[in-house]
């Protein structure tokens, strides 16, 4: 089914709507979950939040690419449950990696409060776009995904080094690029 149908089954407070985007993106958004959390019971509970998220935001959303958007509510979702969980330990928990990574490249106060995520993210799909294939896979693969660099070996086979100086380079790209555009200090 198309996302397009589906928008409209949420748009039409259809149920079935839930049942159809579960059989079609559940794999996909359970895969960004499981890779932020490393937890199946915290996973599950994810995509149910998801998708009740979903369902109370389409309307007065109505996303054009239902897959991005189920992405970046799962992955929303998926950090903010990893914090938690590690703001109640005692112990210094392990970083989220991917999120630390990027985390320094726009600090909270770097931004012009009239600049909207959206018009971030549109430059950040400019900057994107003008990646080399593999440069673009690489960081999807890490910043979207969470994949680990391990598992970014196994999917290219592209040795550990080359990984981690490509993720640094366009990382230094992308600061560059958004101080450029005037999103940086």
């Amino acid at each position: 089914m198309d996302d397009e149908t589906l928008v409209r089954m949420f748009w039409d407070r259809d149920e079935r709507a839930i049942d159809r985007v579960r059989e079609q993106y559940e794999p996909y958004c359970r895969y960004i979950a499981q890779n932020v959390l490393h937890d199946r019971q915290d996973t599950e509970e994810c995509l149910n939040d998801a998708l009740l998220a979903a369902w109370n935001s389409i309307p007065p959303q109505k996303p054009q690419n239902l897959k991005t958007y189920l992405g970046k509510l799962i992955r929303e979702i998926a950090v903010d449950r990893w914090r938690k969980n590690h703001a109640q330990k005692r112990a210094v928990p392990a970083p989220l990696v991917p999120l630390d990574e990027l985390e320094n490249l726009i600090g909270e106060n770097s931004l012009d409060e009239a600049v909207s995520e959206e018009e971030l993210a549109r430059e950040i799909s400019s900057f994107l776009r003008s990646l080399s294939g593999t440069e673009r896979l690489l960081f999807v693969r890490r910043y979207w995904y969470y994949d680990s660099i391990r598992a970014i070996q196994d999917r290219t086979g592209f040795g550990k080094s080359k990984i981690t100086v490509t993720l640094k380079r366009t990382r230094d790209k992308l600061a560059a690029h958004l101080k450029k555009a005037g999103y940086m200090i």
